[in-house]
């Protein structure tokens, strides 16, 4: 648990975490930023602050933002679970989503297991030729990808790229997005979310 200050503050080494934590809870729960600042009766300024680590509540302050997000204080700034998890290749969790195009669809292998008090999901989806994700999705947050081998027909937002082996990708998580496999060799991305939305 991490310690407070005279002033009932946080002390400034967790603010950034708090912050995030904050942040992830907030967006978890599809709250805009003014959102929370009219529920937790805080400023839209103090806010923003307490998130990217500048500031730290009172524990009145903490007590109002934990009851915006449904939670308690203690949730918000428990220390967690082990930051370092070793995940041997062998043992790593593995989804398989099915395709209407492919038997064999996609499998999505966990780089870490799913935790509430993770901020970020990354996978490794194994996409075997003629899969793809029946559609586009959206959700809150952002993804990042790299191919690690094959070829990705990736969709954003209307637009079709098609990326190949070493090729990487950015977009916010609110465009709608889709991808298939058009080759015929299996392709495998590593993809990263946050927050996790899988």
């Amino acid at each position: 648990m991490p310690k407070t200050s005279e002033n009932g503050n946080l002390s400034s080494k967790e603010d950034a975490s708090f912050g995030v934590r904050i942040r992830h809870r907030r967006m978890m729960m599809g709250l805009k930023m003014a959102e929370l600042a009219k529920k937790s009766e805080c400023s839209e300024s103090m806010i923003s602050k307490i998130e990217n680590g500048k500031a730290s509540p009172s524990l009145k302050a903490l007590q109002r933002i934990a009851i915006a997000l449904n939670t308690n204080a203690a949730a918000l700034i428990a220390d967690g679970e082990d930051e370092t998890m070793i995940i041997r290749a062998s043992e790593r969790p593995k989804l398989t989503i099915s395709s209407t195009r492919s038997k064999e669809g996609i499998v999505m292998e966990a780089l870490a297991p799913h935790s509430v008090n993770r901020l970020l999901q990354a996978n490794i989806h194994v996409v075997q030729p003629g899969a793809s994700t029946n559609g586009t999705y959206k959700h809150e947050g952002e993804d990042l990808g790299y191919v690690l081998e094959g070829t990705l027909e990736l969709i954003v937002d209307d637009a079709t790229y098609i990326l190949n082996e070493g090729d990487s990708f950015v977009f916010r998580s609110e465009l709608s997005h889709g991808y298939s496999n058009p080759g015929k060799t299996v392709t495998r991305v590593l993809w990263v979310n946050t927050p996790p939305s899988f």
